[in-house]
């Protein structure tokens, strides 16, 4: 596909599968959002991340941890922000009819997801068992995670019949 069809195609295009390939970059766009603040917070730019005044919510604690900082040596929030950007990549490439085309790209795009979602789950257990507290900003992202789940899957579905 020539750069000026896809630019056409993932701008203009109608299709169900482009549809929900766009509602699922605004979702990362929606965790991406959600890692700047604690970013901001794990490299000190700020010092402290604002939550609503509600029980069981303490993001200092949650994001300060030393499981936040063992990846690479590098605050999870950042490493977050990548996961998240990669992801949109996956759902930006190719144009509407991928599934038959490139079917790696949609089944690439699932398995991503569903292993993000399945992150996402394990995190968040993880906040209340090591913590006894949750971060709101890593709820939103995990809600954004969780969302993206059922967006992938008429895509991959498609993908995995034109390979058979």
């Amino acid at each position: 596909m020539r750069p000026e069809e896809l630019s056409r195609e993932l701008r203009t295009g109608r299709g169900d599968h482009l549809r929900r390939r766009r509602w699922l970059v605004g979702l990362q766009l929606v965790g991406v959002a959600a890692m700047a603040p604690i970013t901001l917070y794990q490299m000190g730019i700020i010092r402290h991340l604002p939550e609503p005044p509600l029980p069981l919510l303490d993001a200092d604690r949650v994001d300060a941890a030393d499981e936040a900082y063992a990846i690479l040596a590098t605050p999870d929030a950042v490493l977050g922000i990548l996961n998240y950007g990669a992801t949109m990549a996956l759902a930006a490439a190719g144009g509407e009819g991928r599934a038959t085309r490139q079917p790696w790209l949609p089944l690439a795009l699932a398995a991503k997801v569903a292993i993000d979602a399945a992150n996402a789950g394990r995190l968040t257990v993880e906040q209340w068992t090591k913590h006894r507290a949750f971060c709101s900003w890593c709820l939103l992202g995990a809600a954004a995670s969780f969302a993206s789940l059922p967006l992938v899957v008429a895509e991959a579905r498609e993908a995995w019949r034109s390979l058979r």
